[in-house]
């Protein structure tokens, strides 16, 4: 079963890389939002600030390297490639899912060698919310967080993955209080995530409900995990039936919009279908205190330091010019920056 698992994470990554499993007809809503642009911005672009503070750390720029897993034969030099670059720019990141690592003797890729490379900033640590359930009360949530020094641990959620392929799992009733023990039982934050259908605005309060303070919203719009399934779903019945669901979730924007009306004051990570720091200042301005980029840094990713460095570095810039084009000095000035045609904000 853990080969076949790890099997199951490698195919998952070729699919992303190499198949068309994008939304179709759901966007993340941000191509509905436009800046009011400042022609006369009265600050100067080199002192810019962008840095601000998560999970205790200092960030230079409010940017986090998602959950990115390939399976045991990747993880290692995924992770080690997200450490580095991480460090090198000042970004917190997050390894993808340690359930095979947690479950086996193989925790490469999920060791304290990762802490060694990035020192300074943020990491975060993941497991499932469906293993909650098979998991001896929080012995294995506390290893995850040990295993690479974590700053937080992410619990992330993905019913419809589950529900739509092969020997997922399905049984999701109680998963609300196992987070709730969570929190109530380990050292540090936890972090509840979407891996890309989004998270209402009902949710998010039920879980703030149980002390979750940290929550990334991580909408439609981006990578569909139905469509994933799809690609390798057998016989074809399953194969039609992920496909339905390939456009489910909600919208990133209308995510973020939902979850800062509901819950002024929690700690908002906005991902889901970011491509670039035009995105990321929408979803600053809407709301969020953190980005999360993932799947459109994929293959930069996985062709190492060099790429992936010079990708975030753009994203950067980007989202310093467009602080520079709305007249902002600083990440708190952006987000009060006058925006056209969406009335909603």
């Amino acid at each position: 079963m853990d080969d076949d698992r790890a099997q199951a994470k490698l195919d998952q990554l070729e699919t992303v890389l190499r198949r068309d499993v994008a939304t179709r007809y759901t966007s993340t809503g941000f191509e509905t939002i436009r800046f009011a642009h400042n022609a006369l911005p009265e600050v100067d672009f080199a002192a810019i600030d962008l840095s601000c503070t998560f999970l205790g750390r200092k960030c230079r720029a409010p940017l986090l390297i998602s959950s990115m897993t390939g399976g045991p034969s990747r993880a290692e030099a995924i992770n080690t490639t997200l450490a580095e670059v991480a460090q090198s720019l000042g970004l917190a990141f997050a390894v993808g899912s340690q359930r095979i690592a947690l479950e086996t003797a193989n925790a490469s890729g999920f060791s304290k060698d990762l802490r060694r490379r990035a020192p300074d900033v943020p990491i975060l640590a993941n497991i499932g919310a469906a293993q909650l359930h098979d998991w001896k009360g929080v012995e294995y949530l506390n290893r995850a967080i040990d295993m690479i020094e974590a700053d937080a641990l992410i619990i992330h959620l993905n019913p419809l993955q589950e529900v739509l392929q092969d020997n997922g799992d399905r049984n999701w009733k109680g998963v609300l209080n196992r987070i709730e023990e969570a929190v109530t039982a380990l050292p540090c934050p936890i972090v509840v995530k979407e891996i890309g259908c989004g998270i209402s605005a009902a949710v998010a309060v039920k879980l703030n409900a149980v002390g979750v303070n940290i929550i990334d919203i991580a909408g439609a719009g981006g990578t569909s995990w139905a469509a994933v399934v799809a690609e390798s779903a057998s016989p074809q019945k399953s194969r039609n039936i992920a496909e339905t669901f390939r456009d489910w979730g909600i919208p990133t924007a209308q995510a973020i919009r939902d979850a800062r009306a509901a819950l002024p004051h929690i700690s908002l990570i906005a991902s889901g279908g970011m491509r670039n720091g035009l995105d990321a200042a929408k979803a600053l301005r809407l709301g969020a205190n953190m980005v999360g980029f993932a799947g459109s840094i994929l293959e930069q990713t996985l062709q190492g330091r060099l790429g992936l460095q010079v990708q975030f570095e753009a994203i950067i810039e980007e989202l310093r010019v467009t602080a520079f084009c709305t007249g902002s000095q600083n990440l708190d000035q952006l987000r009060q920056a006058p925006l056209l045609i969406d009335r909603h904000c």
